[in-house]
């Protein structure tokens, strides 16, 4: 089997994860490896009638399964209603002291949302002065649940200027990083995608997305309070509240404890980061993924052969 076959099969392994048909411009812009467009669209064609990859429409999945194209669609739709919502959550948030740029990720980033979905929320803040920021903006989150909006606010990525570089470096952060729906921060997010070139390791024919973030405007209350706390106080007061939310999480963690999903609760901190644990999903994914693409492969040589 040719490279680009296997390279064509690996990348629908890794969205079959999901239940999630690509289209075939997507399946060429996950690619994991440069390739011409001609000789693309034949190994595709060819897939298709080695019924290896089946097509439904202008989609392609690995199940014979008309109802995951049904489902995609659905989400699309379902998605475009909570992108408009984002960006009104996105319009709030952006206005709490220090935060820099805000971004969709998650499920939502990638066009897809059903009535289980949250809204998925990537924060940039201002470089020593992410755990200010987050501790006022959760303790906002605390009100919405009063009002059965919590979902809104997901805010579960956070990274500040200081440390713009993803440290992880695999296919799932590469795609979650080119598929980030920046709302606000145009010169916050250039930064960032400059900072994680990288990805084009894993992804050469995706050029991150010229940011269309909005430009941020502070407040004069916002500018007042960063002001105050532009010293070795604000210093002080983030490095408490980091301890503080760190030692919580870590008792959280001990305790097993689940959110509303069922999901252990897990986090990973520092001083320029707060986001979910790569442990606790991040790496039982690849792993997955892995053992997916080398079965899928094993399979096909193996019918090849007969």
């Amino acid at each position: 089997m040719s490279e680009i076959k296997k390279n064509i099969l690996a990348t629908l392994a890794y969205f079959d994860l999901f239940n999630y048909p690509l289209t075939m411009d997507e399946v060429f812009l996950y690619l994991p490896e440069k390739c011409a467009q001609d000789e693309f669209e034949y190994a595709m064609r060819s897939l298709v009638i080695e019924r290896l990859v089946y097509k439904f429409g202008r989609f392609y999945s690995l199940k014979n399964d008309y109802f995951l194209v049904e489902r995609r669609i659905a989400g699309n739709i379902k998605a475009k209603e909570m992108i408009a919502i984002a960006g009104k959550v996105s319009d709030l948030l952006i206005r709490f002291p220090y935060v820099r740029g805000i971004a969709i990720s998650g499920s939502l980033s990638k066009n897809f949302a059903d009535e289980d979905s949250d809204i998925d929320l990537f924060i940039i803040t201002a470089k020593n002065r992410l755990w200010i920021a987050r501790t006022l903006m959760h303790f906002f989150k605390k009100f919405t649940f009063l009002v059965k909006k919590e979902d809104y606010f997901c805010m579960n990525y956070y990274i500040d200027e200081q440390e713009l570089l993803i440290r992880e470096r695999n296919i799932y952060t590469a795609i979650e990083v080119a598929t980030l729906m920046p709302l606000h921060g145009d010169t916050c997010f250039e930064q960032f995608y400059a900072t994680n070139l990288w990805t084009r390791n894993y992804l050469p024919n995706r050029c991150l997305r010229l940011t269309t973030a909005k430009a941020v405007k502070n407040s004069f209350f916002k500018r007042l309070f960063e002001r105050l706390f532009d010293n070795r106080l604000g210093n002080m007061i983030d490095n408490w509240l980091m301890r503080i939310t760190a030692g919580r999480w870590h008792k959280k963690m001990e305790m097993k404890k689940r959110n509303h999903r069922g999901i252990i609760m897990a986090m990973d901190t520092g001083k320029h980061y707060a986001k979910p644990d790569p442990k606790n999903f991040q790496s039982k994914l690849i792993a997955k993924y892995t053992n997916k693409v080398l079965q899928l492969l094993d399979s096909c040589e193996n019918s090849i052969a007969h």
